[in-house]
């Protein structure tokens, strides 16, 4: 086969096989690359929370408790609608199933409301402004030994907040770092900061805090009228029955109502003491964290009065209940964007391009810049030359200066030093630093990449005199 005859079908079938409609290297098969997905905030979320339906339900990580309130509701207003309701809507009034049903609806939709909802989760501190932070605050023990630099200070752990003549600390939170708003807390249970955080309730499955406490207040007012309700008519219906076939054989022919007034007797003290208990921290404007605590009191002539309390019952009252729901702070639906890359410091005298920040910046953050002491195009002079670029006028902050040490190179003694310039080589050019073609979008002859170019325009200057030396030399002796 002759290389002209092959070559050309060889060439043909090989740019038949290329496909032109794919994106994809020819390396790289193209059915092979598969689609990145975004991934969504709830899918890598650092709390200990549980996230259903594509991050639209947010629970906490214990829901065991939950579960049993969920099947205790249903399992006592199933067994009241199935078998209490024919016989009281026969004897007193249709009303009844209707008014359990309309508490037993309200109820399930407040506690699932509380449940699955965010409580008031406060965002945590991201990777720079965690570092930020932890810069000024991290080296206490370091200041306090005079090992840190003169006059600096880190800010305290607390800080100290003005309220309605109040004043009001907040404290930093390790775990999160950040400084917590007034009335937040960090849950140990679901490691989170829950703004206006109340408690962690195990019976709903959630913390209960700023965007949450109106359902659960309204769950738990709802379920003890419900619990009040169904204990109420089951003994009226044992009694109506009694008074038919008499005590024992009125507890034979419904022994549903029986498991259902054991329930309700033993659930309604603790249902409706917690219904009365909440409602007088919402007269107060108080959570239940603040008042365990003690942290304020309802007297407005004491020192720790509650900054919060609007000095008004009823105020208070439509405050928590009827004011604005705030918006969710975390986001947990949305996509996580990309990551903006950062500029890394170079290191072994590698310098980055592409940069977005400024020159000025670059070379006050550059340990390059800040450490090794360039020279400029204005320092190297050379006889017979003028420089044709003056001094880099962006690199006017954090520029270094060359230390005291090093010998001075904008004589010409010292340049002859370095380049022993002959007489008897004036036919042979040099390309100086400025006559050197740079390609565009090269930094200024200021520099590290000027300097680095300018001492290899040298040491090239120096091997090719030292090999006309030898030249010479060889010719010498061989006439000899």
């Amino acid at each position: 086969m002759t290389p002209g005859g092959g070559s050309g079908p060889m060439k043909d079938c090989e740019y038949s096989q290329i496909s032109t409609h794919s994106s994809s290297s020819p390396m790289e098969s193209p059915h092979k690359k598969k689609k990145s997905v975004p991934k969504r905030k709830w899918e890598v979320f650092p709390g200990r929370n549980k996230f259903f339906c594509n991050g639209r339900i947010m629970m906490a990580r214990q829901t065991g408790v939950f579960y049993l309130t969920l099947v205790l509701i249903l399992v006592t207003s199933g067994l009241f609608f199935a078998f209490d309701c024919p016989y009281l809507s026969e004897k007193i009034t249709p009303a009844i199933p209707a008014i359990g049903g309309i508490l037993f609806f309200f109820v399930m939709g407040t506690l699932l409301r509380t449940s699955f909802s965010d409580p008031g989760v406060l965002p945590r501190a991201t990777p720079d402004e965690a570092a930020d932070l932890e810069r000024q605050i991290g080296n206490t023990e370091d200041i306090a030994n005079g090992c840190s630099s003169g006059g600096y200070r880190p800010p305290p752990r607390t800080k100290e907040v003005i309220i309605n003549g109040q004043t009001v600390k907040l404290k930093y939170c390790f775990t999160c770092k950040i400084f917590r708003p007034p009335r937040a807390s960090h849950c140990s249970l679901c490691d989170n900061c829950v703004e206006r955080f109340d408690h962690h309730c195990p019976w709903v499955g959630n913390c209960v805090g700023k965007r949450n406490y109106r359902f659960f207040y309204m769950f738990i007012l709802s379920l003890s009228f419900l619990t009040v309700f169904i204990f109420a008519f089951v003994i009226t219906h044992v009694i109506l029955r009694s008074q038919q076939t008499g005590f024992l054989n009125a507890l034979k022919d419904s022994p549903a109502s029986v498991l259902e007034a054991v329930v309700c007797f033993f659930s309604v003290w603790s249902i409706v003491g917690l219904s009365g208990f909440h409602t007088y921290l919402i007269s107060s404007n108080q959570t239940t964290n603040e008042d365990i605590k003690g942290s304020w009191s309802n007297k407005r002539g004491k020192e720790n009065y509650n900054p919060y309390s609007y000095g008004n019952i009823f105020t208070n009252c439509c405050a928590a209940l009827c004011g604005p729901l705030s918006p969710s702070l975390i986001d947990r639906r949305g996509f996580i964007q990309p990551d903006t890359p950062q500029l890394a410091g170079p290191s072994n005298g590698i310098t980055m391009y592409g940069a977005t920040q400024s020159q000025s910046n670059m070379a006050a953050a550059t340990p390059l810049l800040q450490s090794e002491p360039s020279i400029t195009s204005e320092e190297l002079p050379l006889p017979g030359k003028t420089s044709l670029s003056g001094p880099c006028a962006t690199l006017t902050l954090g520029q270094p200066t060359p230390p005291s040490s090093m010998p001075n190179l904008t004589s010409d003694s010292g340049l002859t030093d370095i380049i022993p310039l002959k007489e008897e080589h004036e036919g042979h050019q040099f390309l100086t630093p400025e006559e050197a073609p740079s390609p565009p979008g090269m930094l200024s002859s200021g520099s590290p990449i000027a300097h680095s170019r300018t001492m290899h325009v040298l040491s090239l200057a120096s091997q090719d005199s030292l090999h006309e030396d030898s030249v010479r030399g060889l010719v010498k002796l061989s006439s000899v």
